[in-house]
C-alpha cells in the first residue's frame, strides 16, 4: 500500500532540524534589529536578486500567552501589534518578516534578510564571525548584561538569623 502520508506534517518534537534552528535563530536576531542594523546588512548584498510580494507588509494582532511561575500552566496574557510580511525572490527563495509593533519598513527588511540568508553567498558574509548577525547578537547581549548589572545593584538578600537559646 503507497504511503499517503504529506511530507509537508509539521514534526512537533523537541528537536528541530539544523536548517529550520539555525533560520530561527536569525530570523529572532534580525526582528530586534534596529531599521540602522537591517539597512547596514542589505548594503552588503549589493547583486541581491529583485523580489514581488507574495504577502505585503501588515499589521495585525497575536495573542501572546505566559506560563505560570515561568513553566506551569498556559493563560492569556494578552494581545500585541505584529507586522508581518512575505517575498519571493526571482530565483524563487522565499523570505519572511514578522516584527512586534507597526513598523512596515523593519519587516519587509527582515524578509530580505531572511531571503538572503537563505543563498549561501550571502549567508557567508552575513552570518560571518564579524558579519551584521554577530553585531546584533553582541548588542542584544550587551543590553541583557547591563540590564542584569542594573538587577542585581538593586537586589535585597533575605537571611534568618538564628537565636541562641
Amino acid at each position: 500500500m503507497p504511503n499517503t502520508s504529506s511530507n509537508t506534517a509539521r514534526d512537533d518534537g523537541d528537536a528541530a532540524p539544523p536548517a529550520r534552528a539555525a533560520r530561527a535563530k536569525w530570523l529572532a536576531l534580525l526582528a530586534r534589529a534596529t531599521r540602522d542594523e537591517l539597512d547596514d546588512a542589505i548594503a552588503l548584498c549589493p547583486d541581491a536578486p529583485d523580489f514581488v510580494w507574495l504577502r505585503a507588509p501588515q499589521t495585525g494582532l497575536v495573542l501572546v500567552q505566559g506560563r505560570v511561575g515561568g513553566n506551569g500552566d498556559r493563560f492569556n496574557l494578552g494581545e500585541t501589534t505584529v507586522t508581518r510580511c512575505t517575498l519571493r525572490q526571482q530565483d524563487g527563495v522565499v523570505g519572511t518578516g514578522y516584527v512586534l509593533g507597526r513598523d512596515a519598513e523593519r519587516a519587509a527588511r527582515v524578509a530580505r534578510l531572511d531571503a538572503l540568508m537563505q543563498m549561501p553567498r550571502h549567508h557567508d558574509v552575513l552570518a560571518s564571525g564579524t558579519g551584521p548577525l554577530a553585531t546584533i547578537a553582541g548588542r542584544l547581549a550587551a543590553t541583557v548584561a547591563q540590564h542584569d548589572a542594573d538587577t542585581a545593584a538593586s537586589r535585597v538578600e533575605f537571611f534568618t538569623m538564628v537565636r541562641e537559646a
